[in-house]
């Protein structure tokens, strides 16, 4: 099979589940939101280490089906970041427009994989800088 033949295969995958994802039960038109998300204890999926939330399956078909998980799980970004990132992805690498599901991914990274507010240490006080 041929290059070509097999994206459009995986396209035709993906957006078949993404119809599936976006019509089923499972798939909630919600927003979590961030806080409300990181107090519930994730569910994480054995094969794929991503969060088994509403969204799951659009981002594993989306997702997956061009790079690891993994490239999700080590991200912690804003919801204003995802988007630049998946528009970047679509302007560079040829990702396809998401459609309908576009928001639900958002919600889903943006409540799963949002900024960490632990990520970073608290910024040293001005008097412990070195001098310059």
């Amino acid at each position: 099979m041929g290059r070509l033949t097999v994206r459009l295969i995986v396209l035709i995958g993906c957006l078949h589940l993404s119809h599936l994802a976006v019509g089923g039960e499972n798939e909630a038109l919600v927003n979590h939101g961030s806080e409300s998300a990181k107090h519930r204890q994730p569910t994480l999926d054995a094969q794929s280490g991503l969060v088994k939330a509403d969204g799951f399956n659009l981002v594993l078909a989306h997702c997956s089906a061009c790079h690891s998980p993994s490239l999700i799980t080590q991200n912690a970004m804003s919801r204003e970041r995802w988007l630049e990132t998946i528009r970047w992805m679509q302007e560079t690498q040829k990702l396809w427009p998401l459609g309908d599901a576009e928001p639900l991914i958002l919600d889903y990274l943006s409540a799963w994989y949002g900024p960490k507010k632990s990520a970073r240490r608290a910024p040293l006080a001005p008097h412990l800088l070195p001098a310059h």
